[in-house]
């Protein structure tokens, strides 16, 4: 059994090569949306189809997905097939402003379907469809993009690559918390073994920087340290580093890359802190709540999973912009942040993510009523 729609979309990408279609990459600018963008790209390349641009949002300027910002400067590309990843499936009105632009856009996503639907793109890849009989629901978008690679690539899928599409693949597997078993467990115990002998200088090199004793700290190391890169104008320098194939360039970008890293873990303490100070000096809640115009949105999900392990509650944070506040969420092991937010529909402009850990956008004048809405979801269904 194949997930829905993905040997249609290895048709449609087969068909665009041949054809010289225009393609574009649109990918979420975390390392999951980051390795699903090189290991299609790469893909797409070794069967002599051409790449027309690469784009990764910047979540603190644009916000998540597809966005307006993007779409205008990516148009002059257009008519081209538009393919997203890791992200897009709750994207209804981008995408009809990219079909409106002369895009045929093809989502490939992993998140939660809300409401049970679907933006009107041309093809929808995303094993939590209602309508997927795929049975496993808990593939990172990485993996699906190796198993639409495997389709595209067939009897020319060479081991170098796929073992250095593994790599990658358990990275974004670790890095978005997916669960470690079924397919997951092979790609991660696969990945990691093929890490130990990358030949991709921008992996290679984080071996030769960091003292480590294993290839599962190897990893994580690597993880943090590309978790803290940013986009640089329409690319991000995780992929750029991901990508490139000089070692002297990789060590310089790596070395960028973990002063970044050690920079954030920095602030992304001193806003935990700042965080239990406040959650002290309240009552005790149903959930936490909190929100400040001076923390950066990028590091909210890392002090939400820290508070939200503290005070084993759901944590609620985000960052105060006029007129609009975007946050992330937390929730305990056997909690449901995206079904909790189904509840307050129409408090928020969008919102979605995974059961433990999501995202949400909504206008400043509906927070408290938002914090009221989830303080009785919560009290209501996990008193």
């Amino acid at each position: 059994m194949e997930i829905k729609n993905l040997k249609k979309v290895a048709n449609r990408i087969k068909k665009a090569i041949k054809l010289k279609e225009k393609i574009i990459l649109y990918g979420d600018a975390d390392l999951d949306g980051i390795a699903s963008v090189i290991v299609l790209e790469e893909t797409i390349k070794n069967l002599d189809g051409k790449i027309q641009a690469v784009y990764f949002p910047d979540r603190e300027i644009e916000g998540y997905g597809i966005n307006e910002t993007a779409l205008n400067y990516l148009k002059k590309f257009s008519p081209a097939l538009f393919i997203v990843l890791d992200l897009g499936i709750g994207n209804f009105k981008e995408i009809e402003s990219a079909k409106k632009f002369g895009f045929e856009v093809i989502i490939i996503d992993h998140h939660k379907v809300l409401g049970n639907k679907i933006p009107k793109a041309s093809l929808v890849v995303d094993p939590k469809q209602k309508q997927d009989k795929y049975p496993f629901k808990g593939l990172a978008t990485a993996g699906i993009a190796f198993r639409l690679s495997k389709l595209l690539l067939g009897d020319v899928f060479s081991e170098n690559l796929k073992n250095s599409f593994l790599e990658l693949v358990a990275l974004a597997t670790i890095a978005d918390m997916m669960p470690q078993e079924n397919e997951n467990e092979i790609f991660i115990e696969e990945g990691l073994k093929s890490l130990e002998n990358t030949w991709r200088p921008g992996l290679l090199i984080f071996k030769n920087l960091n003292d480590v004793f294993s290839t599962k700290e190897l990893a994580s190391k690597i993880i943090s340290s590309l978790n803290a890169g940013e986009k640089k104008e329409h690319l991000h320098e995780s992929y750029l580093l991901l990508k490139s194939t000089n070692s002297k360039e990789a060590e310089i970008s790596a070395k960028e890359l973990m002063e970044k890293r050690n920079l954030k873990q920095a602030r992304i303490k001193e806003i935990t802190e700042e965080t239990e100070e406040r959650i002290f000096k309240k009552d005790s809640q149903a959930i936490i709540f909190e929100g400040d115009s001076s923390w950066p949105l990028v590091l909210l999900g890392s002090v939400a999973s820290r508070i939200c392990r503290e005070f084993e509650k759901p944590t609620f944070l985000f960052k105060k912009r006029k007129g609009k506040s975007i946050g992330s969420v937390r929730v305990p092991k056997n909690l449901d942040a995206v079904k909790a937010m189904e509840s307050c529909p129409k408090l928020l402009e969008t919102f979605g993510g995974h059961a433990p850990a999501a995202g949400f956008r909504i206008k400043n004048e509906n927070l408290e009523e938002f914090k009221e809405c989830l303080e009785k979801y919560f009290k209501t269904f996990c008193p």
